[in-house]
């Protein structure tokens, strides 16, 4: 059973209520996501394939190497976890596999994308190609019925090229029963546009925090249109960063004294795995591990 509650996530998602999110790529990261106060996590897709495959992020891996990620962060922390389900992985039949899996590994919500499988990462390519929208709707449709909790969010996230055409696709989308909509940040280019797209789905928007978004968009701007905003690559970004500096002086020098990025402490670091816990526990369960006072009593 999920430790927060799927009726409230739900009715806060798509009533408008901001979700302020951050993207993890494995257990670890999504402890630190709900270690520094998000309302919610989000595994990657462009996270999860850098960080299990080293790869770029080309649906290249399957559904269970990403359901083996999600399953592990769930376990990880109690926040509500919405997955990165890329395209689904097949069509409407394998869609509705897909979403029982996700839901039964305990997550929040899904997003699935409209681009013809296996996808391509929009913002590393040049363009992408999308299916047909009456297969985007059935595919959308099959997500809905297979889920068996009402509360589990759908939502269904549009590449389409030009503004128009994503919020036609939008439109029918939640007319087949989408919970909010996801637009790429390339196709819109303004917070007008984005407005638009919000008034034209008449649902709230997720927004990935990518590029202008980032950039250009305030706190305040965003929740007047956004059920959900993350941060997608925020936590891996940083990551990879310090293990670039760090790295490289490290094999230059051959000492961590002059190390450009400052590391975690120890006993810190353990606490925030969980060690003390782990620690409780075994003293409570294991008797060779109990003091010798507390075995006799």
């Amino acid at each position: 059973m999920p430790y927060f509650d799927n009726e409230e996530f739900h009715a806060r998602i798509t009533s408008g209520k901001t979700v302020w999110s951050a993207g993890a790529y494995d257990a670890l990261s999504a402890r630190f996501i709900e270690a520094a106060g998000f309302d919610a996590c989000m595994t990657s897709g462009f996270g999860v394939s850098a960080s299990h495959l080293g790869m770029p992020d080309a649906e290249l891996y399957t559904m269970t190497e990403n359901l083996n990620v999600v399953r592990n962060v769930v376990a990880a922390t109690t926040l509500p976890i919405v997955a990165d389900i890329d395209t689904a992985y097949g069509n409407a039949i394998n869609v509705m596999r897909t979403i029982r899996e996700f839901e039964n590994a305990g997550v929040a919500a899904v997003i699935m994308e409209d681009q013809v499988a296996p996808k391509r990462c929009p913002i590393c390519v040049g363009g992408v190609e999308t299916i047909s929208v009456e297969e985007a709707e059935g595919k959308i449709a099959a997500a809905v019925e297979a889920r068996r909790n009402r509360n589990m969010v759908i939502i269904a996230r549009t590449d389409a090229a030009t503004e128009e055409e994503a919020m036609a696709r939008a439109k029918r989308y939640v007319a087949a029963g989408a919970d909010i909509i996801q637009p790429i940040s390339k196709t819109f280019k303004s917070l007008e546009g984005l407005k638009a797209m919000r008034q034209a789905a008449g649902v709230p928007l997720s927004l990935q925090m990518l590029g202008w978004l980032e950039r250009d968009l305030s706190p305040q701007d965003v929740e007047g249109v956004a059920g959900m905003a993350t941060f997608a690559l925020v936590p891996l970004m940083t990551v990879a960063k310090a293990l670039e500096e760090n790295l490289a002086e490290l094999v230059k020098t051959k000492t961590t004294k002059s190390l450009p990025r400052p590391v975690a402490q120890h006993d810190p670091f353990i606490e925030k795995i969980g060690f003390a816990e782990v620690e409780r526990l075994q003293l409570q369960y294991l008797p060779e591990t109990r003091p010798a006072n507390l075995a006799a009593e």
